[in-house]
């Protein structure tokens, strides 16, 4: 990596035309000369002192599109834990030598199951979103140093791999207008679509809308037979009170469940378990964190950890005591977590799960796309071969994101 250009100027540029927009575009003035700025790349270890992490977080106030996942308390434990050995680097994006953007990159040799060497995002198993933190209204200069950086890389690198990435909002927009002012090609090799809680109903409204009167009757039947085993409870944090029992609690609810039979539980994993403890400490330290548990004679019997981004936020992990399933705690939890949409300033809720999930794609309605994209890079030596590899996964179909 030392070898390799650490810095890339990106120079102004007036776009004149853009790709077709994705779905539920954000409305866009017209274009303006975008400022340039330049991408550094570093060792992720150099973001770890105070004030690299404090210039972060004075970031991620200002983010473009809010993404827990690469912000510094959550990003800097994966890393630790996850990458020790320094090969997923950090790419900073600084405007007159400002932090003005974040993402984390890594050299892949192998793409899937094919020994195709290429640039990509970094992204991990407890990562759910893959949008970089780009400060407010600079979204194109950012892809643009980004591009110019990966353009500028030897010739290891067939193309660049975008894990994750939301398909509508001003980052994506952004994105196609660049592409489209530079000629240059991108494939969208995988899309599929989050599920979301966005709407200006109440919880209840919200809840009757949604769930059918059966359905609701059910729910309420089950709450009452619980209720009859012992005290029910639902208890709410918003700061740091008991947060080292609550991760403790949760821990263990989630390992004696499927998961844990699976291996893919926190606990499975000295590296997903000291994830766990450090993310929701740096989120509450920062008031980035709401917990929300169900308890019955005070014994937690489901639990949910969100991560408060606004105007958004992430439901990061839930869990519930699978030998009461009969009951469905884990619906009456996201029952009770529908008052979320009274919280002042907050607009929508990624579950970070997709439209395949049993239970959450029930309850929630709307639907956020995310994709997978890769984007050609280099000369046009490198250009002609990621066209070829392109065509054969995408079977034929066009170009475009």
């Amino acid at each position: 990596m030392a070898s390799q250009p650490n810095t890339i100027r990106a120079e102004p540029v007036v776009a004149p035309t853009r790709l077709p927009p994705g779905p539920n575009p954000t409305p866009r003035m017209p274009h303006k000369p975008a400022p340039a700025g330049e991408i550094r790349c570093v060792d992720w270890r150099e973001m770890q002192d105070m004030g690299a992490v404090l210039a972060w977080d004075a970031l991620a106030m200002w983010a473009s599109e809010p993404n827990p996942f690469f912000e510094s308390w959550y990003l800097l434990p994966a890393l630790r834990g996850l990458a020790p050995d320094g090969r997923v680097r950090i790419l900073r994006f600084e405007m007159g030598g400002d932090l003005a953007g974040i993402m984390p990159i890594v050299r892949q040799s192998r793409y899937y199951t094919r020994p195709i060497p290429h640039w990509a995002s970094w992204a991990h198993p407890n990562g759910f979103l893959g949008a970089p933190l780009v400060a407010r209204g600079l979204e194109r200069s950012f892809w643009r140093a980004l591009l110019g950086w990966a353009d500028a890389q030897g010739g290891l690198g067939l193309f660049l791999h975008l894990a994750e990435l939301p398909l509508s909002g001003a980052l994506a927009d952004a994105l196609r207008d660049v592409l489209n002012d530079q000629g240059r090609n991108a494939a969208l090799v995988g899309r599929r679509q989050h599920v979301m809680l966005q709407s200006d109903l109440s919880p209840e409204a919200y809840f009757e809308a949604t769930v059918s009167g059966k359905k609701r009757k059910e729910y309420r039947r089950q709450a009452n037979r619980l209720g009859e085993l012992g005290a029910l409870e639902f208890v709410r944090h918003e700061d740091e009170d008991d947060l080292s029992a609550w991760c403790e609690d949760f821990l263990k609810l989630e390992a004696a469940g499927w998961k844990g039979e699976a291996g893919s539980a926190l606990a499975c994993l000295p590296a997903t378990t000291a994830l766990w403890r450090e993310a929701l400490h740096g989120a509450a330290a920062r008031g980035r964190l709401e917990r929300l548990s169900m308890r019955l004679d005070g014994r937690p019997i489901a639990m949910l950890a969100t991560f408060i981004t606004k105007p958004g936020a992430f439901m990061f992990k839930t869990a519930y005591d699978e030998s009461l399933s009969a009951y469905s705690p884990g619906v009456l939890l996201q029952r009770e977590n529908l008052a979320m949409l009274d919280m002042p300033g907050l607009g929508w809720i990624d579950s970070c799960a997709d439209e395949t999930h049993p239970m959450i794609t029930h309850l929630w309605r709307e639907r956020r796309p995310v994709g997978r994209v890769s984007i050609e890079i280099g000369g046009a030596v490198r250009r002609g071969l990621f066209g070829v590899m392109a065509r054969r996964e995408l079977g034929g179909a066009g170009f475009g994101i």
